[in-house]
């Protein structure tokens, strides 16, 4: 292929290699391609995946992609070196521009503090004025100051960032933090229960790239790991950094009782000065430890939340959102008041089903780190996990059924399949010796599977002892095979579970499908692989969603094989110890 010679740095372009790159910035991968895996993951830190059909993969280089890469240190000329090295033909001539100026936009604004007061400030006096007239922004504005500069109350720094990002300028917020009330605390390098405890390099990273030495740029965002890599080690280093009461935001009793382990074992704090803020007692320590249910909780709909008053409580060092992709919608609300507190959200994928990773990004912070699942793999810090689908049709009694049932009906219809139950049972013969976690979305479905196989299940309604008991339990290996309904979606400690089968799930979510997953990744002792297993009925809604589920594997660079249910079941037979 001939070159332009009228520039040397410019590549050679191939038509083996795997990129499509499209004007309206969209990419086309080919899944066949020998080059396919170092350019997905070349491509993934700035731009989305959108389809994942067996041969092309669809990705979209958007504005939040952009600004979340340009947030963790990626340049636009980065990335258009990936888009250029992987292409097969020059990219369409809009797109060098218009990524480089969609990147510029990042910061071009910036929130400061001056003499004690917050300012909005740009360089461009121009821009200023425009976005000044903006109805969205202009209402957060005090009075102008000078060419380049507004007064901003503190009391609008959230939703004036909130304003700035839907009209495309998001904002760099270098205003600073109040330092909140000192509490010291240190990492133990011997565990209470006697291990020894060492942070992994890429957590000391994150807690680095968060903290930024103490500056303006640190101190807010957002650091994505897969479930299983240590997450909650990242939030005690960073309490160990800063050294200030913290307060902790996750999704459960079940998260809250996991992570008062954790500090209990792994620092210095005492169990007087780690307090929980539950459904079941409502302390306030130097460490409090709460849930996204008691926070949104209110009588009526009509009354304001008056758990929301925890965030006044203390003077907070820091606030940590565990699971920031599940953050409630009211949580926005209050986070948008408390701008001035340091930020840490954990998580281990960025997407929302509710379309608000825009509002994380403005509120919590941008992706400050990211580790892709499969490099953690290699290094053996998650276990290697083997990705199974298996499709099984409807009885023939159904199949009129489905085909005449109301549409929104369907999709149940479907994922209660009585078929599946003999699919579990073959899978649960096969792995007699595995410590096998079932999952599903509709209790009806897992309370049959239960009674049948004789197997305990925890749902919402399980008793906080009762569920720290079963979890103790498999944990021991007394309980080898245990069901959960979506309970068992977040936070919980099962280290040892190395088999999950998923009976059925809520919709398309791919949020679910990354918790899911990480249930089992926790690397093993004997370093044996984990199997996740996803039945699905053929010809059906449940399929449809299936496949939009799937892109989250296809994300992090899982493969997985699609398996007939006639093959489980003629396996039942001839188990094996390796799996399907």
């Amino acid at each position: 292929m001939k070159v332009d010679p009228t520039t040397a740095s410019r590549p050679t372009y191939d038509p083996h290699q795997p990129l499509i790159v499209q004007s309206d910035r969209t990419v086309l991968v080919e899944v066949d391609n020998p080059r396919y895996t170092e350019a997905r993951d070349a491509l993934a830190p700035f731009a989305e995946l959108e389809k994942s059909p067996e041969h092309i993969h669809t990705y979209r280089i958007s504005d939040l992609s952009l600004w979340n890469a340009a947030a963790a240190g990626m340049t636009a000329e980065q990335m258009l070196d990936v888009l250029r090295r992987y292409s097969k033909f020059p990219l369409p001539p809009n797109l060098p521009v218009d990524i480089a100026e969609r990147v510029a936009r990042y910061g071009r604004v910036r929130l400061e503090t001056h003499e004690g007061k917050l300012r909005l400030v740009c360089a461009d006096a121009a821009l200023l004025t425009e976005l000044s007239r903006q109805s969205k922004v202009r209402q957060y504005l005090g009075d102008r100051l000078d060419e380049t500069s507004f007064l901003v109350e503190p009391m609008y720094r959230g939703v004036l960032k909130q304003a700035l990002m839907a009209v495309g300028y998001p904002a760099e917020d270098l205003a600073g933090y109040v330092s909140g009330e000192y509490l010291p605390i240190e990492l133990r390098s011997r565990t209470r229960s006697g291990l020894p405890f060492v942070i992994r390099d890429y957590q000391q990273e994150a807690v680095a790239v968060f903290h930024a030495g103490g500056e303006a740029r640190g101190g807010s965002g957002v650091i994505v790991l897969p479930c299983g890599a240590g997450k909650t080690i990242v939030g005690l280093a960073a309490m160990a950094r800063l050294q200030r009461h913290t307060l902790i935001l996750t999704t459960g009793i079940t998260a809250v009782k996991q992570w008062k382990r954790e500090l209990l074992d792994k620092t210095t704090l005492t169990e007087d000065q780690v307090k929980e803020y539950t459904g079941e007692s409502k302390e306030i320590g130097p460490v409090t430890l709460a849930t996204y249910q008691i926070l949104t909780y209110r009588p009526e709909k009509s009354d304001e939340f008056p758990h929301f008053q925890l965030f006044d409580q203390r003077d907070w060092g820091l606030i940590i959102y565990d699971e920031v992709h599940l953050l409630p919608a009211p949580v926005f609300r209050v986070t948008a008041q408390i701008q001035a507190r340091r930020r840490l959200g954990l998580t281990a994928t960025l997407v929302r089903e509710d379309g608000r990773e825009g509002d994380v990004f403005s509120l919590i912070g941008p992706k400050k780190f990211d580790v892709p699942w499969r490099d953690l793999e290699q290094q053996g810090w998650i276990a290697e996990a083997a990705c199974c689908e298996i499709r099984l049709s409807l009885p023939d009694e159904q199949r009129m059924e489905y085909a005449v049932t109301e549409w929104r009906h369907k999709f149940r219809l479907a994922s209660e399949n009585p078929m599946k139950e003999e699919v579990v049972g073959a899978l649960l013969n096969r792995y007699a010796q595995a410590r096998v976690l079932i999952i599903g979305q509709y209790l009806s479905q897992l309370r049959r599977l239960a009674k049948r196989f004789g197997l305990p299940l925890i749902t919402g309604a399980t008793p906080t002892e009762e569920r720290e008991r079963l979890y103790d339990e498999f944990r021991r290996g007394v309980t080898r095979h245990l069901i959960l309904s979506k309970v068992g979606n977040f936070a919980i400690d099962l280290p040892d579970a190395n088999v999950l089968i998923q009976v059925s799930g809520t919709f398309g979510s791919r949020q679910e499908e990354a918790q899911r997953l990480g249930r089992i990744l926790r690397p093993k002792a004997g370093g044996e692989p984990a199997h996740f297993y996803t039945l699905v009925t053929r010809d059906t809604r449940e399929l449809d969603f299936a496949h939009h589920r799937q892109m989250f594997l296809t994300e992090q660079g899982y493969t997985y094989i699609i398996k007939d249910a006639g093959e489980v079941l003629a396996a039942v037979a001839k188990p094996t110890a390796a799996g399907a």
